[in-house]
């Protein structure tokens, strides 16, 4: 018995569909991997686009032990299967040997039929044997078919990889695809708003996504008729907010040793300009170690922090950013500090400046693709990195450059990002600093390569006499480009 799903249009995620409906039309079984953070819409992609031809769907239970795992396995195939009245298995050997018995019982036809295990993980529970029955099932079972696609997907992105997609053990090289799902981008999070009636413009979308970055089950608690200060303060800072005690609950639901993870956050979310590995560990308290790097591992693998390389430097020395919005958020507004905070009251206040300063140059960085396109690079090969020269006296001039794209064809973008309520104004001061920037950059590293000066604006720029000096200009308009 097919259980019943209801349409629901799927907004964005184009790239996605395209590549789950080529599963489909594959002339042998697929193993597909699914994972991406807490709430980023996994589930949701999956039961929507292959709602048609589900015919099995079990999910783990978080922190749960095997019998629990055993009860709700056996509860999801008598929803699926009511006629077979099996009770609960009393091991997973024999909870996927029924399994198989009634998926055998369907009708062996040509067209793709979907078995989907959401949060994967939650299902190995110690010593429960469940990787392997599970492997055992899809070795003498679903490759000896064409026609089924077994959809497994994780929240726990590191746990995905490791034990799944990197598997040394029987599902060694099985899995055939894997997707990686993410937040919205900036745009893609202005077409869910749009869809569901929320008209802001693109500064108020920039705001909100500063905030909340682009998960959807976030945007699924804005409102219509508000702005994005308002949304902020209902959804995140008001006492009885949703999203409130959504931090307590972000970490340890991903991550077995939580606590590590959490301290690499805080420690990010005061530095603007990232950490280098050894001032990262030594900001949050951390010994190096095998728990450290594993950490920094899955937190990358997640989403929530990225490691910008140095330019000219090995990756060794990578620098650490945090670009999870809602973590930083949390750690400048929603923690003790912050609290009681009415946010339409700071919204000029010189701590709200430099928290959008912060936010703004992170959207950036999670938008360098979009940037490329908007400088007419898409098709350029590119490097991505961060560069920074400390003065080793008085006499020399350091500089700090957050974003390079270094082109395949002898060019460079050195990026600079400015945030604004307003037109930004080049002045004589800023215009100065930028020609210093790119002057030390070109002694220093001694590159003979053609530099392009880049300022990427919220607001665009007010016409001045210093702002012909800038040769390349993007706007927010130019980041709300969705792919």
């Amino acid at each position: 018995m097919r259980k019943q799903i209801p349409p629901e249009p799927i907004i964005a995620r184009l790239q996605e569909r395209i590549e789950l409906d080529r599963i489909l039309q594959s002339n042998s079984s697929e193993l597909l991997a699914v994972y991406g953070r807490r709430r980023v819409g996994k589930t949701f992609l999956i039961r929507q686009h292959y709602r048609d031809c589900l015919r099995f769907e079990a999910s783990g239970l978080n922190r749960s032990p095997l019998r629990q795992q055993l009860e709700s396995f056996g509860a999801s195939l008598g929803v699926w299967f009511p006629g077979s009245k099996r009770g609960i298995p009393s091991t997973w050997i024999e909870a996927f040997e029924w399994l198989q018995a009634e998926l055998a019982r369907l009708p062996n036809t040509k067209s793709k039929k979907v078995i989907f295990f959401d949060e994967f993980p939650w299902f190995d529970t110690p010593r429960s044997g469940f990787l392997p029955a599970f492997e055992w099932f899809w070795n003498t079972f679903a490759t000896r078919r064409t026609d089924w696609i077994v959809v497994i997907c994780g929240s726990a992105a590191a746990w995905m990889i490791r034990k799944v997609i990197q598997s040394k053990g029987g599902l060694h090289n099985r899995v055939t695809r894997r997707m990686r799902l993410l937040p919205f981008s900036i745009g893609q999070t202005k077409e869910y708003l749009e869809h569901r009636s929320i008209l802001l413009d693109n500064f108020q979308v920039a705001q909100l996504y500063m905030g909340i970055g682009g998960i959807p089950h976030y945007l699924n608690l804005v409102a219509p008729g508000l702005s994005a200060a308002q949304v902020l303060q209902d959804t995140c800072l008001r006492q009885t907010a949703p999203l409130r005690d959504e931090y307590q609950h972000l970490y340890s639901a991903l991550f077995d040793n939580h606590q590590l993870h959490e301290k690499i956050i805080a420690a990010l979310a005061k530095r603007q300009s990232g950490l280098q590995r050894d001032a990262l560990l030594e900001q949050a308290k951390i010994t190096s170690g095998g728990g450290a790097s594993t950490a920094l591992d899955e937190l990358i693998a997640a989403g929530f922090i990225v490691c910008m390389p140095t330019w000219g430097i090995r990756k060794k020395e990578c620098n650490y950013y945090l670009t999870d919005e809602f973590s930083h958020f949390y750690w400048t507004w929603m923690t003790e500090s912050g609290q009681g905070t009415n946010w339409s009251e700071i919204t000029h206040s010189r701590r709200w400046r430099s928290w959008c300063g912060y936010a703004f140059e992170s959207l950036c960085l999670k938008h360098i693709e979009t940037i490329k396109r908007a400088l007419g690079i898409a098709g350029v090969e590119t490097k991505v990195s961060s560069w920074r020269y400390h003065p080793k006296d008085s006499t020399e001039q350091g500089a700090q450059i957050d974003l390079i794209i270094d082109r395949a064809d002898r060019c460079m973008h050195l990026c600079e990002m400015k945030f604004s309520e307003n037109p930004y104004a080049v002045d004589k001061q800023t215009a100065m600093e930028l020609g210093i920037k790119q002057k030390v950059f070109q002694l220093r590293e001694k590159t003979n390569k053609t530099l392009f000066t880049t300022l990427i604006t919220a607001n665009g720029l007010k016409p001045t006499a210093y702002e012909q000096q800038i040769p390349c200009k993007l706007t927010l308009d130019d980041l709300m480009d969705s792919p």
